[in-house]
């Protein structure tokens, strides 16, 4: 564990960020003369005051309730980033944390069984208080994984089950990932306000900073070809173009107002679909001018999260915000949606697609599910997590369609979901 002495101070905007995304255990009221807060007496009670309330209100930490595990991790991520908190503090800051702040209630898993059987192996990774965003499946059949608090990129062997760390520019905070037909690893920076390249024979990092200084978050980026890298900037509310072989980027914004540009996919055309996480809308753009058309949802209350599209052009959806699952045919304009089995708090999140087949995960309930969906018989089924999931935020598809691989933030995991499908299932 590292302590960073005076240069948390340049860090404060980031922590805040931060600790504003983790998932908080309850709602606090929006109330414009709320009371200041008052940390509850103990051992430890003044470090936390002095860490936490530089950068944001105490309400971030009362509002919050974790195990021992999930506080161990929130805990090093905080540090991560450059929360102050002396080596020598840190077992009784989490002693504080975890007796002052217990779990707080999630709405429990529904199993639902049925024909198909997983099987789910996890792995610590090596870095604590890494929190992994997400994952990705190489071409050489390593998994890579954003190690956003720990500013790392991470390369897992599954046949050797080693990891390999590659150490980012300070203040990086790796988001989204992919990887080219050279074999470099592109990621978005979304604490440092650039798209990056990895080159992992030589761990050189090339970056590709934002052109204009609003765009601080690059968040999702997905591959056009071998020239062309398309990727949302949530809270600046764009959407922007990478042209690799120059190095120009090109940024638009959402035409909807903090829409919050959130997951994004291609067509069969090579037509860039995003959604928008502050708003009940999908976008198309066009690749070549950047025109952007918004399709309103049903729904005003929907807030899609992430994003998967069958080979056939029809996007599914992750509403995160209701405890969807939906559907859009981009030919026909038709949707659909289906509660989905954890209920309206599950915040179904990470999503994709396997020979037709929806997969996706439940990223509030105790523990975090994946769930199947059919959409020939519209049935679901689901699983636990073994290790509960800590927030599942995306997870990816093996070519063949045999497993998932998860990222299992807040227990600082990654996970492969065995799938085995009874003969009668399979696709021939």
């Amino acid at each position: 564990m590292r302590n960073r002495g005076s240069s948390w101070l340049a860090l404060l905007p980031v922590i805040a960020a931060v600790f504003a995304a983790l998932p908080t255990r309850g709602h606090v009221s929006g109330a414009p003369h709320q009371q200041p807060v008052q940390l509850p007496e103990g051992k430890g009670q003044a470090t936390v005051q002095a860490a936490c309330a530089a950068c944001h209100s105490l309400r971030r930490v009362t509002n919050a309730g974790y195990d021992r595990e999930e506080w161990d991790t929130v805990l090093h991520m905080m540090i991560n980033v450059g929360a102050p908190v002396p080596p020598d503090k840190f077992d009784t800051v989490l002693n504080y944390l975890a007796a002052k702040f217990p779990p707080k209630p999630h709405p429990e898993a529904k199993i639902i069984s049925g024909p198909i059987h997983v099987t789910v192996k996890e792995w610590v990774v090596p870095t604590p208080g890494s929190r992994p965003h997400d994952p990705m499946y190489a071409p050489d059949g390593s998994v890579w994984y954003t190690g956003q608090m720990a500013n790392v990129l991470g390369r897992f062997d599954p046949k050797t089950e080693t990891f390999k760390e590659y150490t980012l520019p300070p203040h990086s905070g790796p988001h989204g990932l992919l990887a080219d037909k050279d074999g470099n690893v592109w990621f978005t920076a979304n604490f440092g306000a650039y798209i990056g390249k990895l080159d992992p024979r030589t761990g050189k990092v090339s970056k590709y900073p934002m052109p204009d200084p609003n765009a601080r978050d690059p968040h999702t980026p997905i591959l056009d070809g071998p020239d062309r890298i398309f990727f949302t900037v949530q809270s600046a509310n764009m959407v922007g173009r990478l042209n690799v072989r120059t190095g120009e980027i090109t940024l638009v914004p959402s035409p909807t107002p903090r829409s919050n540009p959130y997951g994004m996919v291609m067509n069969s055309k090579g037509i860039p679909y995003f959604v928008e996480f502050g708003a009940n809308k999908i976008a198309r753009i066009d690749p070549t001018t950047l025109q952007i058309h918004e399709y309103v949802l049903p729904h005003e209350g929907s807030r899609p999260r992430r994003v998967a599209m069958t080979p056939d052009d029809v996007i599914y959806y992750t509403d995160h915000s209701r405890g969807y699952l939906g559907r859009f045919d981009t030919k026909t304009g038709a949707m659909t949606e289906w509660p989905s089995p954890g209920g309206p708090e599950a915040r179904p999140y990470g999503i994709t697609i396997v020979n037709g087949v929806v997969w996706y995960s439940e990223s509030n309930t105790k523990p975090n599910t994946i769930v199947r969906f059919d959409p020939g018989t519209e049935k679901f089924q689901t699983w636990a997590i073994p290790s509960g999931g800590g927030v599942v935020r995306n997870m990816v598809h093996t070519p063949d369609g045999a497993a998932l691989w998860i990222a299992c933030s807040g227990m600082n995991r990654i996970g492969r979901v065995q799938i085995q499908e009874p003969k009668i299932l399979q696709k021939h």
